[in-house]
């Protein structure tokens, strides 16, 4: 498959050395035809930065082009996936008007970049650096660096993490961009720690660094760890290291403890450099502090971005009720104006236009009547696909008494990951041996930003079943209930923070065992969704709850908000009078004075 983005005009002069913040992430969801993401870290990152654009933040953005993309999932009528690359031309875009030399694996390596404007509501540009290895001149091997999202070995991965971190840093150097502040989203960028080192040491060799010198990089780096899954921290043998960084920087980070059980360890790299560290919800930074004693793991909880991920009949309603909901997502609260049936109406919409997609996929006619639950979700073990038919046949007994029960599920599992692409299948076969006919089970392909979006626009029940406490925080949920759609989910997570037990929806209670769990899943939606369902003035007002209570809060307005002032900028004695924040009300722009 091969994507034409939309080409983006010769870009507006920034004067780049007004940019106080740089935010650097492996992956970044910044349109539906770029393929630069692969999932919520992306779309968080995205939605991240179309709130900064949105409320002016002074801020500039890095990642790396993937020029092959995440991958396009296939699959077969068992449930068999296999993938193909997603194929698009950077050259599309705007080049960076520098290009910058690193050393790595004994060579050096050219690094240019092409940029993508993220443009906010009032105009306000964050402009995106997507780095390049596949230039002229590059070893045949180094080209292909920026192909593959999560793609290669791990000798691959380092590579391109010492591409982002190093190569970004030096590359916004050599812009005229030297940042106050480095926020690393996940560990991948922590190698912008060194390249901060290189840069103020120079002509001096790296092997000069001093503790003072650390602590000069610590005061200028945030970092935010996403998840507790032992997978999600990436680790590299020294090996692997000496290759790539060389003996002068690997013999930085032994001396400096950036090593974790005799291995490069990329959180502890990041840990050891950042002034602020957070987990992505109020659970996870406790779960991140036990993991990590030794450091303060604050948490500020994730968000969405509204104008994002509010269906287009929701943003109609909105733009003519409460207009100021775009520039300030507290203005949310004011849907308690709104007559809840005309909430169920406009929602009633994203339903109709989902089951459109459904027919045009799979020829298959929903119901628009029947109750449908959407889980939708990166496929891994620990968010357990599979719980929902831990019973088949008490789960076939309730479709039975209501009537019919309709259930979407989409995702994409790792190309390396047995298991998962194992529960895919698992779906299919239980949706196969469904013996009533009331219970409809669809397993819908390629799970992307544009089928994310229909299905948290148009589902009645949004489900979610993570093995605690493995669920860091989670945004579907939140992008659902701000189209008024209601959770159903194990309590961990956002949901800890979310849910009102029959106001925003309903906790899944946690159980020593699976069948104990699935067990109160089944009584949760036999006693309390369907009933409540069926009588439509509550399951209207439940929907507005929903957008009152959730959306004025999980947004990355809001949560931005807290990063500048409780990360970024804090305010405190040993802050500068000049870092204070302040609004500029006539703009509608949070700024820096």
């Amino acid at each position: 498959m091969s994507l034409s983005p939309n080409s983006q005009p010769t870009p507006l002069p920034i004067d780049l050395s007004t940019r106080q913040i740089a935010y650097f992430s492996m992956e970044i969801a910044l349109s539906k035809a770029l393929p630069t993401y692969s999932g919520g870290l992306g779309m968080l990152a995205g939605d991240t930065l179309r709130s900064a654009a949105d409320t002016g933040a002074p801020m500039v953005a890095v990642s790396l082009c993937h020029r092959k993309g995440y991958f396009q999932q296939h699959l077969d009528a068992a449930g068999q996936q296999t993938e193909s690359d997603v194929i698009w031309n950077p050259e599309t875009l705007p080049a960076a008007d520098q290009s910058i030399v690193i050393t790595m694996q004994g060579r050096d390596v050219m690094v240019r970049a092409w940029r993508f404007d993220v443009v906010g509501v009032s105009g306000h540009l964050i402009p995106v650096f997507l780095l390049d290895t596949d230039v002229e001149g590059n070893n045949p091997w180094d080209r292909t660096l920026t192909d593959k999202l999560y793609g290669g070995d791990n000798y691959y991965r380092l590579c391109q993490e010492a591409v982002l971190g190093l190569g970004g840093i030096h590359l916004l150097h050599a812009m005229g961009c030297r940042p106050e502040v480095h926020h690393m989203n996940e560990g991948h960028a922590a190698l912008l720690t060194i390249g901060l080192l290189e840069n103020r040491l120079a002509p001096a060799p790296l092997n000069t660094a001093t503790e003072a010198d650390v602590e000069a990089i610590k005061q200028q780096c945030v970092f935010t760890t996403h998840t507790p899954v032992p997978a999600g921290h990436d680790k590299f043998g020294t090996d692997q290291m000496v290759a790539v960084l060389g003996h002068e920087r690997s013999s930085i980070l032994e001396r400096f403890g950036c090593l974790h059980n005799g291995l490069m360890n990329m959180t502890y790299l990041a840990l050891r450099f950042s002034r602020y560290v957070n987990g992505v919800a109020m659970q996870h930074g406790k779960v991140s502090q036990q993991m990590f004693p030794e450091y303060h793991v604050h948490s500020i909880t994730n968000g969405v971005h509204a104008a994002t991920w509010l269906s287009q009949p929701f943003q109609q309603l909105l733009d003519k009720e409460i207009p100021e909901w775009r520039h300030d997502n507290q203005y949310l609260r004011s849907v308690y104006g709104i007559d809840p049936a005309v909430i169920t109406a406009t929602h009633a919409e994203g339903k109709q236009r989902l089951f459109t997609t459904v027919k045009q996929r799979t020829g298959i006619s929903l119901d628009p009547t029947i109750l449908t639950l959407g889980f939708a979700r990166r496929v891994a073990t620990y968010k357990r696909a599979s719980l929902l038919f831990h019973s088949p046949e008490r789960l076939e007994a309730i479709a039975e008494k209501l009537g019919g029960l309709q259930i979407l599920f989409a995702g994409k599992a790792h190309p390396a990951d047995t298991a998962g692409k194992g529960l895919i299948r698992d779906v299919f076969a239980s949706a196969a041996k469904a013996e009533s006919s009331k219970l409809r089970i669809l397993y819908l392909e390629n799970y992307d930003w544009d089928l994310g979006e229909q299905l948290t626009n148009g589902v009645d029940v949004w489900l979610n079943t993570p093995l605690r406490p493995y669920e860091a925080s989670g945004t579907s949920g939140m992008k659902a209930a701000l189209n008024g759609v209601p959770s159903l989910s194990v309590l961990d997570g956002w949901w800890i923070e979310g849910c009102a037990e029959n106001v925003t929806g309903w906790a899944i209670a946690d159980a020593d065992n699976e069948a104990a769990e699935a067990d109160h899943l089944y009584t949760q939606l036999e006693n309390a969704v369907a009933p409540l369902y069926a009588d439509r003035a509550a399951w209207s007002r439940m929907q507005q709850h929903c957008i009152a209570m959730n959306g004025t809060f999980f947004n990355t307005h809001r949560m931005l908000g807290q990063y500048v002032s409780n990360a970024y900028f804090p305010r405190s004695a040993s802050v500068a009078a000049s870092d204070q924040v302040v609004v500029d009300d006539e703009a509608n722009q949070t700024v820096l004075a």
